[in-house]
């Protein structure tokens, strides 16, 4: 029987003793097929799993055997090393979708993309403005996903989860999830929690978005910040203002070949936006102005795109085969035929020459496996 611990609804983890749990295996299999940079080497053992059991079956045998684990959906967030991955490799491939009224239940290996199409199709507002994302609804509170004025965190209710420390699944509810900028108690803590379902309230609102936050989207819908408009409307313009950033993936569009933002913005104290705008002044002039966004008491975010194109690197920056994306600065892309050390090498080459430019060091966004900046 579940119980309540901590706020958390504890349930047994699938018995040891079932047999019937059986979880397709590959050996040396190739992982860069399974990631949107179509980089990285193979996995020593690959499994695929299709239904929570399977996922927590798979996930406990790796650990009863000492195995690295990489848990891989979309594989929209992961910059896997040319040496591969030495242990095993986890595709979550489950699928569900319950919506019933405003309540949405996905499973962590539903397509991100789909399943904000159908809430819209449903004429529900909340995560509309996070269409086009890609990649898997496990992997969305990991990363607390946003784009254009919406995260995850806000219509996100509770995180089915398995805890690989108690061996219990575990029901976390939003309050316990930790979320915060691209952050959440799930990546800080990776080893630990594996994501089976999330669980969403959204809004009736008789068809209508949620009130726009982003000021690029409210331009491009001819509307103010705070307002309202149909929510596929809405939809569909995110969907044209991402695809012409590159960030809607498409198999012949190498700017697409990407993890979408390869860099987080960065989030500033006090005394370290001083002393930034004081670097923007010394070397662009004291008439810019950095981009500045209000982030809590005595906290400002910036640009991290606005940052890498005044250090000097533009679109379509590079001369092997990883480059900047012609169509954003802030994505890395893959042109076909290059390696994660090439990647690495730009992305070192970006941050570096942005930290030179204004003391500010850039942090990564897609998980790094088995190699790093």
């Amino acid at each position: 029987m579940a119980g309540a611990v901590g706020g958390r609804v504890r349930t047994p983890a699938p018995s040891r003793s079932r047999t019937l749990v059986r979880v397709q295996e590959l050996h040396d299999a190739p992982l860069a097929p399974l990631t949107t940079f179509r980089l990285g080497g193979p996995a020593a053992r690959l499994r695929i799993a299709t239904t929570d059991d399977e996922v927590v079956e798979a996930v406990r045998e790796a650990d009863a055997g000492g195995s690295p684990l990489l848990i891989v959906a979309g594989g929209s967030n992961l910059v896997v090393a040319d040496e591969g991955f030495p242990g095993t490799a986890l595709r979550i491939a489950t699928s569900g979708v319950e919506l019933s009224g405003t309540s949405l239940e996905l499973a962590a290996g539903e397509n991100w993309s789909d399943a904000v199409a159908r809430t819209v199709d449903a004429g529900l507002a909340g995560i509309e403005c996070l269409a086009g994302i890609p990649g898997s609804a496990g992997a969305t509170p990991i990363q607390n996903v946003g784009a254009y004025g919406q995260e995850v965190s806000s219509t996100i209710t509770e995180v089915v989860a398995y805890d690989r420390r108690t061996d219990e699944t575990v029901v976390v509810p939003n309050s316990e999830c930790g979320f915060s900028y691209r952050h959440s108690r799930f990546k800080a803590d990776p080893t630990r929690f594996v994501v089976l379902r999330v669980r969403f309230r959204l809004e009736d609102a008789g068809g209508l978005s949620a009130p726009l936050k982003y000021a690029e989207t409210a331009r491009a819908l001819g509307v103010g910040p705070g307002d309202r408009v149909p929510v596929q409307t809405a939809r569909e313009t995110v969907l044209k203002l991402r695809a012409g950033k590159g960030m809607v993936l498409d198999p012949e569009d190498h700017d697409t070949w990407s993890a979408g933002s390869f860099f987080t913005n960065p989030v500033l104290d006090e005394r370290d936006f001083e002393a930034f705008t004081a670097r923007v002044a010394e070397r662009l002039g004291a008439d810019v102005a950095a981009p500045a966004f209000p982030d809590g008491e005595g906290r400002t975010k910036t640009s991290a795109a606005w940052l890498i194109d005044r250090a000097g690197f533009g679109k379509g920056y590079g001369t092997g085969s990883a480059r900047i994306s012609t169509k954003h600065t802030l994505a890395l892309t893959n042109r076909g035929d290059a390696s994660t050390a090439d990647l690495l090498a730009l992305a070192r080459e970006v941050r570096d020459g942005v930290r030179e430019a204004f003391g500010i060091t850039l942090v990564n966004e897609p998980v790094t496996v088995g190699c790093s900046l």
